[in-house]
């Protein structure tokens, strides 16, 4: 079965940004390069913001295959 390119782009784009979340996430684990309060709340808004970000796609794919 040929995947499309949109499926194509959807998978690629969870697994970009799940690398990117997990690479957040070693950097708050690891600690030494956050140096202050507020570095530490922007790392883990970023992290926040990549969840709700998959989140909304798979909401997205929903609606879509329910159309389909």
């Amino acid at each position: 079965m040929i995947q499309s390119m949109s499926s194509v782009f959807e998978r690629e784009l969870k697994r970009l940004i799940a690398e990117e979340r997990v690479r957040l996430t070693e950097i708050i684990v690891g600690g030494f390069s956050i140096k202050t309060i507020e570095e530490y709340r922007e790392i883990i808004g970023r992290i926040a913001s990549l969840d709700t970000v998959i989140d909304l796609c798979d909401e997205a794919e929903k609606i879509v295959n329910k159309t389909l």
